[in-house]
């Protein structure tokens, strides 16, 4: 690969890194060829972007990026494979259904929305992530949940107080 081949690399991941809220690192050494096709499958299923890179071109990208990587640098040994997605934990739920079938991809680090995981054990803490699409409708539904409450109270106490009205009027 040719210096200016490098930099061009190096550019786009910079770019990709500026773009993307959620960025993970995951290790897939040793899935034969059938099995990353599978993977790479469900990454585009779930709208995921994967892609293999050289680590020294992603520590330089993440050098050059305007965002604090802070020790997910350090992680970058051995094979590595980029996630980016839209969605938090998008990346984390596909490694985790994956494991169901293979023990590998391993997550070895995560940058979401500022917030950096090193090591595989922080697997479950991604998966829970909400979207924010999951967190706007909690809200709304906590919001409407007193009103709801109010309104269906003066609907059936309007109506008690009809019956009971009713019921003197008779007598």
């Amino acid at each position: 690969m040719t210096r200016e081949e490098k930099a061009t690399v190096i550019e786009d991941l910079t770019a990709q890194l500026a773009n993307s809220s959620s960025i993970y690192l995951a290790d897939i050494s040793g899935l034969n060829a059938g099995v990353t096709s599978d993977l790479r499958r469900a990454a585009f299923k779930a709208n995921i972007k994967l892609a293999v890179v050289k680590n020294t071109l992603l520590a330089k990208a993440m050098e050059a990026s305007d965002k604090e990587f802070g020790e997910l640098p350090e992680v970058l040994k051995g094979n590595t494979s980029l996630m980016f997605s839209d969605v938090a934990n998008a990346p984390a739920k596909l490694i985790k259904n994956f494991r169901k079938k293979s023990e590998k991809p391993l997550l070895k680090g995560a940058f979401v929305e500022e917030a950096i995981y090193i090591g595989d054990e922080n697997l479950d803490a991604l998966v829970s992530i909400k979207s924010k699409e999951e967190m706007i409708g909690e809200i709304i539904g906590l919001l409407q949940s007193p009103a709801k409450n109010v309104i269906s109270g003066l609907k059936s106490g309007g109506g008690k107080l009809a019956g009971i009205l009713k019921t003197l009027s008779e007598k």
